[in-house]
Protein backbone atom coordinates (compact mmCIF):
# COMPACT_ATOMS: atom_id res chain seq x y z
CA UNK A 1 0.00 0.00 0.00
CA UNK A 2 2.90 2.31 0.91
CA UNK A 3 4.49 1.64 -2.27
CA UNK A 4 1.31 2.05 -4.50
CA UNK A 5 0.71 5.42 -2.77
CA UNK A 6 4.57 6.62 -3.41
CA UNK A 7 4.20 5.87 -6.74
CA UNK A 8 1.17 7.66 -7.13
CA UNK A 9 2.26 10.49 -6.34
CA UNK A 10 5.56 10.47 -8.23
CA UNK A 11 3.42 10.07 -11.36
CA UNK A 12 1.15 13.04 -10.28
CA UNK A 13 3.78 15.20 -9.17
CA UNK A 14 5.94 14.06 -12.38
CA UNK A 15 3.47 15.34 -14.58
CA UNK A 16 2.22 17.96 -13.32
CA UNK A 17 5.59 19.93 -13.06
CA UNK A 18 6.80 18.78 -16.70
CA UNK A 19 3.53 20.34 -18.09
CA UNK A 20 4.60 23.64 -16.16
CA UNK A 21 7.83 24.33 -17.84
CA UNK A 22 8.59 27.78 -18.02
CA UNK A 23 10.15 29.21 -21.70
CA UNK A 24 13.32 30.97 -20.26
CA UNK A 25 17.46 31.03 -20.81
CA UNK A 26 20.22 31.86 -18.82
CA UNK A 27 23.47 31.73 -18.13
CA UNK A 28 24.37 29.23 -15.42
CA UNK A 29 27.92 28.37 -15.18
CA UNK A 30 31.17 29.62 -16.49
CA UNK A 31 34.68 29.33 -16.68
CA UNK A 32 37.46 32.04 -17.08
CA UNK A 33 38.88 32.27 -20.26
CA UNK A 34 39.33 34.49 -23.41
CA UNK A 35 39.48 33.17 -27.21
CA UNK A 36 40.98 34.56 -30.04
CA UNK A 37 38.44 35.69 -32.76
CA UNK A 38 39.77 34.76 -36.85
CA UNK A 39 37.80 37.08 -39.22
CA UNK A 40 38.33 38.27 -42.69
CA UNK A 41 38.52 42.19 -43.16
CA UNK A 42 35.69 43.58 -44.56
CA UNK A 43 36.00 47.57 -46.53
CA UNK A 44 33.54 49.65 -43.33
CA UNK A 45 33.57 52.84 -46.11
CA UNK A 46 30.27 51.73 -48.54
CA UNK A 47 27.45 53.18 -47.52
CA UNK A 48 24.26 50.51 -48.06
CA UNK A 49 20.67 50.27 -49.01
CA UNK A 50 17.83 47.35 -47.75
CA UNK A 51 17.25 45.65 -51.54
CA UNK A 52 16.21 42.27 -52.25
CA UNK A 53 17.95 39.36 -53.35
CA UNK A 54 14.73 38.26 -55.72
CA UNK A 55 13.59 35.46 -52.58
CA UNK A 56 12.40 38.30 -49.98
CA UNK A 57 15.60 38.71 -48.14
CA UNK A 58 16.86 42.03 -47.38
CA UNK A 59 20.53 42.24 -48.61
CA UNK A 60 23.04 44.81 -48.35
CA UNK A 61 23.73 45.68 -51.79
CA UNK A 62 23.60 49.29 -52.76
CA UNK A 63 26.58 51.63 -52.05
CA UNK A 64 23.86 54.87 -52.89
CA UNK A 65 21.64 53.99 -49.87
CA UNK A 66 21.05 55.40 -46.37
CA UNK A 67 20.99 51.93 -44.31
CA UNK A 68 24.79 51.00 -43.39
CA UNK A 69 24.48 47.53 -42.51
CA UNK A 70 28.52 47.41 -42.29
CA UNK A 71 28.28 49.31 -39.01
CA UNK A 72 27.04 46.47 -37.71
CA UNK A 73 29.77 44.37 -38.36
CA UNK A 74 31.61 43.34 -35.53
CA UNK A 75 28.91 44.99 -32.79
CA UNK A 76 28.79 41.87 -31.08
CA UNK A 77 31.53 40.74 -28.25
CA UNK A 78 31.89 37.79 -25.95
CA UNK A 79 32.26 34.64 -26.91
CA UNK A 80 30.68 30.84 -26.46
CA UNK A 81 31.98 30.92 -22.77
CA UNK A 82 30.44 34.29 -21.83
CA UNK A 83 27.86 35.14 -24.28
CA UNK A 84 27.52 37.13 -27.17
CA UNK A 85 26.27 40.64 -26.27
CA UNK A 86 26.07 44.22 -28.04
CA UNK A 87 26.35 48.16 -26.51
CA UNK A 88 22.96 49.67 -26.49
CA UNK A 89 22.20 53.49 -25.12
CA UNK A 90 19.06 53.70 -22.55
CA UNK A 91 17.19 56.68 -21.60
CA UNK A 92 17.26 60.63 -21.54
CA UNK A 93 20.39 61.36 -21.28
CA UNK A 94 21.77 57.29 -22.74
CA UNK A 95 23.31 55.33 -20.26
CA UNK A 96 25.43 52.80 -22.37
CA UNK A 97 24.96 49.00 -21.11
CA UNK A 98 26.14 45.75 -22.75
CA UNK A 99 23.09 43.23 -23.46
CA UNK A 100 23.76 39.78 -24.63
CA UNK A 101 22.08 38.19 -27.35
CA UNK A 102 19.32 35.31 -27.02
CA UNK A 103 17.45 34.13 -29.25
CA UNK A 104 15.47 31.57 -27.32
CA UNK A 105 13.92 34.06 -25.25
CA UNK A 106 11.39 37.51 -25.47
CA UNK A 107 12.24 39.83 -22.69
CA UNK A 108 14.43 43.07 -22.95
CA UNK A 109 15.79 42.99 -19.19
CA UNK A 110 18.54 44.92 -17.60
CA UNK A 111 19.94 45.11 -14.62
CA UNK A 112 18.68 48.27 -12.65
CA UNK A 113 20.42 48.54 -9.16
CA UNK A 114 24.17 47.53 -8.26
CA UNK A 115 25.19 43.88 -8.37
CA UNK A 116 28.76 42.43 -7.43
CA UNK A 117 29.33 41.09 -10.63
CA UNK A 118 28.51 44.04 -12.82
CA UNK A 119 30.25 46.89 -13.17
CA UNK A 120 27.61 49.52 -13.77
CA UNK A 121 23.67 49.09 -14.44
CA UNK A 122 20.58 51.10 -15.74
CA UNK A 123 19.67 54.36 -13.26
CA UNK A 124 15.86 54.48 -14.22
CA UNK A 125 15.94 57.45 -12.16
CA UNK A 126 18.41 59.26 -13.88
CA UNK A 127 16.55 58.96 -17.34
CA UNK A 128 13.95 61.73 -18.42
CA UNK A 129 11.53 59.13 -20.61
CA UNK A 130 11.96 56.13 -18.03
CA UNK A 131 8.40 55.09 -17.35
CA UNK A 132 6.95 52.72 -15.25
CA UNK A 133 3.98 50.97 -15.76
CA UNK A 134 3.96 49.81 -12.00
CA UNK A 135 3.68 45.76 -13.28
CA UNK A 136 6.30 43.53 -11.73
CA UNK A 137 8.20 40.61 -13.25
CA UNK A 138 9.75 37.69 -11.87
CA UNK A 139 11.64 35.06 -13.76
CA UNK A 140 12.19 31.98 -11.97
CA UNK A 141 15.50 29.20 -13.55
CA UNK A 142 16.77 26.28 -12.67
CA UNK A 143 19.39 27.99 -10.71
CA UNK A 144 19.20 31.32 -11.09
CA UNK A 145 16.20 34.45 -11.14
CA UNK A 146 15.68 37.50 -11.06
CA UNK A 147 12.89 40.22 -10.33
CA UNK A 148 11.99 43.96 -11.49
CA UNK A 149 9.76 45.95 -12.88
CA UNK A 150 8.45 46.63 -16.09
CA UNK A 151 8.78 49.83 -17.76
CA UNK A 152 9.31 51.78 -21.26
CA UNK A 153 12.40 54.10 -22.27
CA UNK A 154 13.95 55.45 -25.50
CA UNK A 155 17.16 53.05 -26.73
CA UNK A 156 19.26 53.48 -29.67
CA UNK A 157 22.23 51.18 -30.96
CA UNK A 158 25.25 52.78 -31.74
CA UNK A 159 26.72 49.94 -34.15
CA UNK A 160 22.69 49.18 -35.57
CA UNK A 161 19.84 50.71 -37.59
CA UNK A 162 19.81 54.75 -36.98
CA UNK A 163 17.32 56.21 -35.21
CA UNK A 164 15.89 55.87 -31.20
CA UNK A 165 12.93 54.00 -30.42
CA UNK A 166 10.69 53.38 -27.35
CA UNK A 167 10.53 49.54 -26.32
CA UNK A 168 9.30 47.51 -23.09
CA UNK A 169 11.98 47.55 -20.54
CA UNK A 170 12.43 44.57 -17.31
CA UNK A 171 14.64 46.97 -14.87
CA UNK A 172 16.11 43.83 -12.97
CA UNK A 173 16.36 45.64 -9.37
CA UNK A 174 17.34 42.21 -7.51
CA UNK A 175 18.64 38.74 -8.79
CA UNK A 176 20.18 35.63 -7.83
CA UNK A 177 22.48 33.14 -9.94
CA UNK A 178 22.15 35.53 -13.41
CA UNK A 179 24.77 37.55 -13.21
CA UNK A 180 27.97 35.84 -12.90
CA UNK A 181 31.31 36.16 -12.18
CA UNK A 182 33.68 37.42 -15.32
CA UNK A 183 30.66 38.39 -17.48
CA UNK A 184 31.20 41.68 -18.62
CA UNK A 185 26.95 42.06 -19.80
CA UNK A 186 24.33 44.03 -17.53
CA UNK A 187 20.91 42.94 -19.28
CA UNK A 188 19.50 40.40 -22.02
CA UNK A 189 17.84 40.61 -25.50
CA UNK A 190 15.20 38.67 -26.82
CA UNK A 191 14.68 37.96 -29.82
CA UNK A 192 12.11 35.56 -29.91
CA UNK A 193 8.51 36.04 -30.55
CA UNK A 194 5.57 37.20 -28.44
CA UNK A 195 4.71 34.06 -26.97
CA UNK A 196 7.81 33.61 -24.63
CA UNK A 197 6.97 37.28 -23.32
CA UNK A 198 6.92 37.28 -19.51
CA UNK A 199 4.47 37.75 -17.53
CA UNK A 200 2.37 37.74 -20.85
CA UNK A 201 2.29 37.77 -24.57
CA UNK A 202 1.23 41.58 -23.80
CA UNK A 203 4.64 42.42 -23.44
CA UNK A 204 5.89 43.84 -27.02
CA UNK A 205 9.45 42.20 -27.62
CA UNK A 206 12.83 44.36 -28.43
CA UNK A 207 12.78 43.52 -32.07
CA UNK A 208 8.90 43.71 -32.94
CA UNK A 209 8.82 47.03 -31.42
CA UNK A 210 12.31 47.94 -33.94
CA UNK A 211 10.37 46.48 -37.03
CA UNK A 212 7.24 48.77 -36.17
CA UNK A 213 8.91 52.33 -35.19
CA UNK A 214 11.61 52.17 -37.30
CA UNK A 215 10.21 50.58 -40.83
CA UNK A 216 12.96 47.91 -40.91
CA UNK A 217 12.63 44.47 -42.00
CA UNK A 218 11.31 41.57 -40.25
CA UNK A 219 14.53 39.95 -40.36
CA UNK A 220 17.67 39.57 -38.57
CA UNK A 221 20.76 37.67 -38.83
CA UNK A 222 23.76 36.64 -36.63
CA UNK A 223 26.86 35.73 -36.50
CA UNK A 224 28.98 34.63 -33.89
CA UNK A 225 32.90 33.89 -34.05
CA UNK A 226 33.88 32.81 -30.86
CA UNK A 227 34.54 29.05 -30.47
CA UNK A 228 37.18 26.53 -32.46
CA UNK A 229 39.75 28.73 -31.64
CA UNK A 230 42.32 28.87 -29.17
CA UNK A 231 42.17 30.90 -25.76
CA UNK A 232 43.63 34.06 -25.53
CA UNK A 233 44.08 37.00 -22.85
CA UNK A 234 43.15 39.51 -25.87
CA UNK A 235 40.06 41.59 -23.65
CA UNK A 236 37.32 41.71 -25.52
CA UNK A 237 37.62 41.20 -29.67
CA UNK A 238 35.17 41.53 -31.59
CA UNK A 239 32.89 38.05 -31.36
CA UNK A 240 30.48 38.38 -34.13
CA UNK A 241 27.57 40.86 -35.69
CA UNK A 242 24.05 41.26 -35.24
CA UNK A 243 22.21 42.63 -38.39
CA UNK A 244 19.05 43.89 -37.73
CA UNK A 245 16.84 44.20 -40.87
CA UNK A 246 18.68 42.43 -43.21
CA UNK A 247 21.83 39.87 -44.19
CA UNK A 248 25.05 41.01 -44.74
CA UNK A 249 26.70 39.33 -47.77
CA UNK A 250 30.65 39.99 -46.54
CA UNK A 251 29.75 37.67 -43.89
CA UNK A 252 28.85 34.36 -45.05
CA UNK A 253 30.24 32.23 -48.28
CA UNK A 254 27.88 30.57 -50.73
CA UNK A 255 23.99 30.46 -50.61
CA UNK A 256 21.95 30.53 -48.22
CA UNK A 257 19.61 27.09 -47.28
CA UNK A 258 16.36 27.94 -45.36
CA UNK A 259 14.52 25.56 -43.43
CA UNK A 260 10.76 26.87 -42.16
CA UNK A 261 10.47 27.96 -38.51
CA UNK A 262 7.60 24.97 -37.56
CA UNK A 263 6.45 27.39 -34.66
CA UNK A 264 6.20 30.94 -33.79
CA UNK A 265 7.46 30.56 -29.86
CA UNK A 266 11.08 29.79 -30.02
CA UNK A 267 12.94 29.54 -33.06
CA UNK A 268 11.32 26.09 -33.45
CA UNK A 269 12.74 23.68 -36.68
CA UNK A 270 12.24 20.33 -37.63
CA UNK A 271 15.48 17.91 -37.39
CA UNK A 272 14.81 14.99 -39.51
CA UNK A 273 18.51 12.94 -38.68
CA UNK A 274 21.61 13.25 -37.16
CA UNK A 275 25.48 11.61 -38.60
CA UNK A 276 28.17 10.94 -36.41
CA UNK A 277 30.85 10.83 -39.78
CA UNK A 278 28.92 8.82 -42.41
CA UNK A 279 27.01 7.13 -39.56
CA UNK A 280 22.89 7.82 -39.75
CA UNK A 281 21.88 6.89 -35.95
CA UNK A 282 18.84 5.47 -37.55
CA UNK A 283 16.11 7.02 -34.80
CA UNK A 284 13.44 7.66 -35.95
CA UNK A 285 12.97 11.37 -36.56
CA UNK A 286 10.41 12.20 -34.13
CA UNK A 287 13.09 11.12 -31.45
CA UNK A 288 14.89 14.15 -32.68
CA UNK A 289 12.29 16.61 -32.29
CA UNK A 290 10.58 15.84 -29.21
CA UNK A 291 9.30 18.64 -27.10
CA UNK A 292 10.95 20.98 -29.54
CA UNK A 293 13.84 21.97 -31.75
CA UNK A 294 14.85 24.80 -31.35
CA UNK A 295 17.70 26.99 -32.23
CA UNK A 296 19.37 29.73 -29.55
CA UNK A 297 21.93 31.70 -29.73
CA UNK A 298 21.77 31.72 -25.44
CA UNK A 299 22.62 27.83 -25.34
CA UNK A 300 26.55 27.56 -25.45
CA UNK A 301 26.17 23.77 -26.32
CA UNK A 302 24.21 21.40 -28.90
CA UNK A 303 21.84 19.72 -26.42
CA UNK A 304 20.36 16.40 -27.42
CA UNK A 305 17.36 14.45 -26.06
CA UNK A 306 18.64 12.10 -24.01
CA UNK A 307 18.33 8.68 -26.46
CA UNK A 308 19.51 10.66 -29.03
CA UNK A 309 22.48 12.21 -27.12
CA UNK A 310 23.14 8.57 -25.59
CA UNK A 311 23.34 7.17 -29.70
CA UNK A 312 25.39 9.64 -30.57
CA UNK A 313 28.39 9.37 -28.14
CA UNK A 314 27.72 5.70 -28.61
CA UNK A 315 28.60 6.77 -32.40
CA UNK A 316 31.29 9.02 -31.73
CA UNK A 317 33.06 6.14 -29.28
CA UNK A 318 32.76 3.74 -32.33
CA UNK A 319 34.51 5.52 -34.91
CA UNK A 320 37.15 7.24 -32.81
CA UNK A 321 40.25 6.39 -31.29
CA UNK A 322 38.83 6.63 -27.72
CA UNK A 323 37.51 3.58 -26.26
CA UNK A 324 38.82 4.44 -23.13
CA UNK A 325 37.39 7.86 -22.24
CA UNK A 326 36.36 8.73 -19.10
CA UNK A 327 32.46 8.92 -18.83
CA UNK A 328 33.32 12.38 -17.08
CA UNK A 329 34.10 13.54 -20.31
CA UNK A 330 30.63 13.15 -21.72
CA UNK A 331 28.77 13.96 -19.29
CA UNK A 332 30.38 17.24 -19.01
CA UNK A 333 32.00 17.00 -15.52
CA UNK A 334 35.57 16.54 -16.79
CA UNK A 335 37.66 17.86 -19.04
CA UNK A 336 40.19 15.98 -21.50
CA UNK A 337 43.66 17.49 -21.54
CA UNK A 338 47.09 16.74 -23.35
CA UNK A 339 50.42 17.92 -23.09
CA UNK A 340 50.90 21.67 -24.40
CA UNK A 341 50.62 21.68 -28.10
CA UNK A 342 48.69 18.04 -29.19
CA UNK A 343 45.16 18.71 -29.92
CA UNK A 344 42.68 16.05 -30.23
CA UNK A 345 40.42 16.76 -33.08
CA UNK A 346 41.99 14.26 -35.47
CA UNK A 347 40.40 11.17 -33.50
CA UNK A 348 36.86 12.98 -33.52
CA UNK A 349 34.63 12.27 -36.43
CA UNK A 350 32.38 15.63 -38.04
CA UNK A 351 28.66 15.84 -36.79
CA UNK A 352 26.34 16.26 -39.17
CA UNK A 353 22.33 17.95 -39.02
CA UNK A 354 19.55 17.06 -41.59
CA UNK A 355 16.89 19.83 -41.58
CA UNK A 356 13.78 19.83 -43.33
CA UNK A 357 13.92 22.53 -46.58
CA UNK A 358 11.04 24.97 -47.33
CA UNK A 359 10.49 22.75 -50.44
CA UNK A 360 9.12 19.75 -47.91
CA UNK A 361 10.10 16.76 -50.08
CA UNK A 362 13.78 17.87 -49.36
CA UNK A 363 16.46 18.29 -46.63
CA UNK A 364 19.59 20.26 -46.68
CA UNK A 365 22.61 19.33 -44.08
CA UNK A 366 24.76 21.22 -41.80
CA UNK A 367 27.73 19.70 -40.49
CA UNK A 368 30.29 20.87 -37.81
CA UNK A 369 33.75 19.56 -37.71
CA UNK A 370 35.32 18.74 -34.18
CA UNK A 371 37.28 21.81 -33.39
CA UNK A 372 33.77 23.33 -33.10
CA UNK A 373 32.62 20.62 -30.55
CA UNK A 374 35.81 19.98 -28.83
CA UNK A 375 36.31 23.15 -27.37
CA UNK A 376 39.68 24.65 -25.85
CA UNK A 377 39.32 26.10 -21.96
CA UNK A 378 42.24 27.94 -20.62
CA UNK A 379 44.49 25.88 -18.17
CA UNK A 380 45.68 27.79 -15.67
CA UNK A 381 49.65 26.16 -15.21
CA UNK A 382 49.65 26.45 -18.91
CA UNK A 383 51.49 22.72 -19.04
CA UNK A 384 47.97 21.15 -20.67
CA UNK A 385 45.92 21.90 -23.23
CA UNK A 386 42.10 20.99 -22.08
CA UNK A 387 39.24 20.43 -23.75
CA UNK A 388 35.71 20.08 -23.06
CA UNK A 389 32.61 18.14 -25.04
CA UNK A 390 30.21 20.73 -26.62
CA UNK A 391 27.17 18.45 -26.62
CA UNK A 392 25.02 17.74 -23.74
CA UNK A 393 21.62 15.62 -23.07
CA UNK A 394 18.48 17.61 -22.64
CA UNK A 395 14.89 16.90 -21.00
CA UNK A 396 13.34 19.40 -22.68
CA UNK A 397 14.34 19.08 -26.76
CA UNK A 398 17.28 19.39 -28.86
CA UNK A 399 18.64 22.53 -28.79
CA UNK A 400 20.84 24.12 -31.66
CA UNK A 401 23.19 26.38 -29.31
CA UNK A 402 26.18 28.08 -30.15
CA UNK A 403 28.55 24.71 -30.84
CA UNK A 404 26.42 24.69 -33.86
CA UNK A 405 25.94 28.50 -34.43
CA UNK A 406 29.77 29.29 -34.43
CA UNK A 407 30.02 27.44 -37.56
CA UNK A 408 26.83 29.34 -39.72
CA UNK A 409 25.42 32.96 -40.68
CA UNK A 410 22.33 32.58 -39.92
CA UNK A 411 19.25 34.71 -41.12
CA UNK A 412 16.23 34.83 -39.31
CA UNK A 413 13.63 35.56 -41.17
CA UNK A 414 10.30 36.27 -39.66
CA UNK A 415 8.67 37.77 -42.75
CA UNK A 416 8.66 34.27 -44.67
CA UNK A 417 9.23 32.09 -41.30
CA UNK A 418 12.25 30.51 -42.24
CA UNK A 419 15.83 29.79 -41.00
CA UNK A 420 18.25 30.47 -43.41
CA UNK A 421 21.94 28.60 -42.76
CA UNK A 422 25.47 29.73 -44.89
CA UNK A 423 28.52 29.16 -44.21
CA UNK A 424 30.39 31.93 -42.13
CA UNK A 425 33.05 33.61 -43.15
CA UNK A 426 34.61 33.66 -39.66
CA UNK A 427 34.17 29.77 -39.09
CA UNK A 428 37.84 28.86 -40.22
CA UNK A 429 40.79 27.96 -38.11
CA UNK A 430 44.62 27.72 -39.52
CA UNK A 431 43.16 27.66 -42.92
CA UNK A 432 40.62 25.35 -42.28
CA UNK A 433 36.78 25.67 -42.34
CA UNK A 434 35.23 24.28 -39.73
CA UNK A 435 31.66 23.75 -41.28
CA UNK A 436 29.98 22.56 -43.92
CA UNK A 437 26.94 22.82 -45.87
CA UNK A 438 25.78 20.74 -48.61
CA UNK A 439 22.12 19.21 -49.83
CA UNK A 440 19.30 19.26 -51.08
CA UNK A 441 18.72 15.65 -50.11
CA UNK A 442 15.48 14.08 -50.91
CA UNK A 443 13.57 13.88 -47.53
CA UNK A 444 11.02 10.70 -49.32
CA UNK A 445 12.12 8.37 -46.64
CA UNK A 446 11.49 10.46 -43.34
CA UNK A 447 7.96 11.26 -41.55
CA UNK A 448 6.06 14.08 -43.56
CA UNK A 449 5.42 15.25 -39.85
CA UNK A 450 8.84 14.66 -37.22
CA UNK A 451 8.09 17.70 -34.99
CA UNK A 452 6.21 16.89 -32.02
CA UNK A 453 3.33 18.41 -30.81
CA UNK A 454 3.16 20.41 -28.11
CA UNK A 455 0.32 21.45 -25.35
CA UNK A 456 -0.50 25.15 -26.00
CA UNK A 457 -0.42 27.21 -23.20
CA UNK A 458 -3.93 27.40 -22.29
CA UNK A 459 -4.58 23.99 -22.26
CA UNK A 460 -1.46 23.29 -19.93
CA UNK A 461 -2.95 25.58 -17.86
CA UNK A 462 -6.52 23.36 -17.77
CA UNK A 463 -4.47 20.21 -16.97
CA UNK A 464 -2.23 21.98 -14.52
CA UNK A 465 -5.26 22.88 -12.60
CA UNK A 466 -7.08 19.87 -13.13
CA UNK A 467 -3.99 17.73 -11.87
CA UNK A 468 -3.88 20.41 -8.78
CA UNK A 469 -7.80 18.98 -8.19
CA UNK A 470 -6.47 15.29 -8.39
CA UNK A 471 -4.15 16.27 -6.19
CA UNK A 472 -6.11 17.34 -3.97
CA UNK A 473 -8.59 14.81 -3.69
CA UNK A 474 -5.80 11.98 -3.29
CA UNK A 475 -4.08 14.65 -0.37
CA UNK A 476 -7.60 14.47 1.47
CA UNK A 477 -7.90 10.12 0.65
CA UNK A 478 -4.47 10.03 1.91
CA UNK A 479 -5.29 12.00 5.37
CA UNK A 480 -8.85 9.63 5.68
CA UNK A 481 -7.46 6.40 5.31
CA UNK A 482 -3.72 6.73 6.93
CA UNK A 483 -4.45 9.66 9.24
CA UNK A 484 -1.14 11.30 8.26
CA UNK A 485 -0.01 14.71 7.47
CA UNK A 486 0.88 15.10 4.00
CA UNK A 487 3.04 17.41 2.49
CA UNK A 488 3.27 19.01 -0.70
CA UNK A 489 5.73 20.49 -2.69
CA UNK A 490 5.21 24.06 -2.93
CA UNK A 491 8.82 25.52 -3.59
CA UNK A 492 7.05 26.44 -7.25
CA UNK A 493 11.13 26.01 -8.50
CA UNK A 494 10.57 26.77 -12.38
CA UNK A 495 12.97 24.48 -14.58
CA UNK A 496 14.06 24.74 -18.28
CA UNK A 497 16.32 22.22 -19.11
CA UNK A 498 16.72 24.24 -23.00
CA UNK A 499 17.95 27.45 -20.76
CA UNK A 500 20.31 29.89 -21.83
CA UNK A 501 24.06 29.39 -21.86
CA UNK A 502 23.87 26.31 -20.11
CA UNK A 503 26.78 24.41 -19.14
CA UNK A 504 28.66 27.54 -20.02
CA UNK A 505 32.89 27.05 -19.68
CA UNK A 506 24.20 27.31 -18.80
Amino acid sequence: MAYTTVSIWAFVFSVYFDVSKCYFAIPLKIYSGRYNVSSDHVDLTRRVALTSDGTGLSLASDPTGTVNFLDMVNNLQGDYGRGYYIEMSIGTPGQKVNILVDTGSSNFAVAAAPHPFITHYFDTALSGTYQSSGRTVAVRYTQGNWEGELGTDRVSIPNGPNGNFTINIAAILSSEGFFLPGVNWQGILGLAYPTLARPDSSVEPFFNSLVQQLGIPDIFSLQMCGAGLSASNTVDTPGGSLILGGAEPTLYQGSVWYTPIVEEWYFQVEVLKLEVGDQNLELDCREYNMDKAIVDSGTTLLRLPVNVFNAVVEAITRSSLIQDFSSGFWDGSKLACWMKGETPWRIFPKLSIYLRATNTSQSFRITILPKLYIQPITDEDGMLDCFRFGLSSSANGLVIGATVMEGFYVVFDRTQRRLGFALSSCAVSDGEALSEIAGPFSAADVAANCSGGRLKEPLMWVISYALMAVCAVVLIILLLLLVLPCRRNRSGEITDESSLVRHRIK
